[in-house]
């Protein structure tokens, strides 16, 4: 069994309040639900309209099908014009 994660820091820079930030997080975390197969929270900077850290999370039997999975992940942070993906790290348990 290999657990995948994928922490990613994002900037909003359309967001003028809190459900700005909202209606974009639950649109891209909805996204990354119905289409990847995995979990997903935001774990940081909750109070701030601008930006946002969320955690994707994976469960798999195989080493490649999770890396696959946060790779798809990645890339679909990526192509959100709504939201700028700063940084990320991926750490495989």
């Amino acid at each position: 069994m290999v657990i995948g994660l994928l922490q990613a820091t994002l900037s909003i820079p359309e967001s003028h309040s809190l459900k700005d930030k909202r209606m974009v997080l639950r649109s891209l975390k909805d996204r990354a639900l119905n289409k990847m197969n995995v979990s997903v929270a935001e774990v940081d900077q909750q109070d701030l309209w601008q930006a946002a850290t969320l955690a994707f999370v994976t469960v798999a039997a195989e080493k490649d099908v999770v890396e696959k999975r946060l790779a798809e992940v990645s890339e679909h942070l990526r192509s959100d014009p709504r939201a700028i993906l700063l940084d990320y790290e991926t750490h495989l348990l």
